[in-house]
């Protein structure tokens, strides 16, 4: 059995959930007063008292100007600890901490690349350090977020993983044989695990040439969340059109997958190739 994540005491985002709480409580406003306020639902309000939210630079400045004395940036100096430690791009960090860990069930296509919820740190070493103008610490930062993600894995109760990946992912030269060999390894490793499946699908399956996506399915009656990669900036919304669309999409690139347990045996056999 594994352990839920903590927030860490000492981090920034802890921090601010822990003053925001401090301050509105001695103002004598209500979690439901505040979000009014912040212009969002006392759900959030109360997720970023508790750390599991990552605060918006909107939710700063609003606090701020709330809480705040003239000019102060008490909240926006944290806001920014907290993105100077995260790690990836801005956009992304509401999908990592706030998304994934509270999803029952992730369903997740990638037609070019092993998913990032299941790649090693070698893996993705090698795939950040290939960016374009690419920083080495820059590097280190993404590669510890990416390697953070997996946590939601070893949970009391982790989510429903449901893989889908292109065939020729398998054969995708990432680092070398022996980082392949690496990868693949952990593909098989973490695919015996009751709550995670992995699917590798035709190559010949055009539904999926749109692009890698993620959809979460979350708890409480929230509605589900897609996550959609672009080569800019990736797209993460509730929008119940976009949604459907998505949805259709995994279904119809699902068609194109092989069983699960001759997927597993086509890893295998991929992996004695990279030698």
């Amino acid at each position: 059995m594994g352990v839920e994540p903590f927030p860490d005491p000492g981090s920034p985002r802890a921090r601010f959930g822990a003053e925001m709480r401090r301050l509105r409580e001695a103002a004598r406003l209500s979690q439901a007063s505040v979000a009014s306020r912040l212009g969002c639902t006392q759900t959030q309000v109360s997720r970023l008292e508790a750390a599991t939210r990552t605060p918006s630079r909107v939710d700063a400045e609003k606090l701020d100007r709330l809480f705040g004395s003239g000019d102060s940036t008490y909240f926006m100096g944290l806001y920014q600890r907290i993105v100077s430690r995260s790690g990836g791009p801005i956009w992304f960090r509401g999908w990592v901490e706030e998304i994934e860990p509270a999803a029952l069930v992730l369903r997740s296509w990638d037609p070019l690349l092993v998913p990032g919820l299941l790649q090693t740190e070698s893996y993705a070493r090698h795939l950040f350090s290939h960016g374009p103008r690419v920083i080495p610490d820059e590097v280190e930062k993404r590669v510890e977020a990416r390697m953070r993600r997996r946590r939601i894995l070893d949970k009391s109760r982790p989510p429903l993983v449901l893989v889908l990946i292109d065939e020729g992912v398998l054969r995708r030269r990432v680092g070398g044989p022996e980082v392949m060999r690496e990868q693949l390894g952990y593909l098989l490793e973490v695919a015996e695990r009751p709550t995670v499946s992995i699917q590798v699908v035709d190559p010949e399956c055009l539904a999926g040439l749109a692009g890698a996506f993620m959809i979460a399915e979350l708890p409480n009656g929230e509605p589900d969340t897609i996550h959609a990669d672009s080569p800019v900036q990736g797209q993460v919304t509730t929008d119940r059109e976009f949604v459907i669309s998505i949805r259709n999409r995994y279904e119809a690139i699902r068609l194109w997958a092989y069983p699960e347990r001759v997927s597993i045996k086509m890893i295998e056999e991929v992996r004695r190739e990279w030698t």
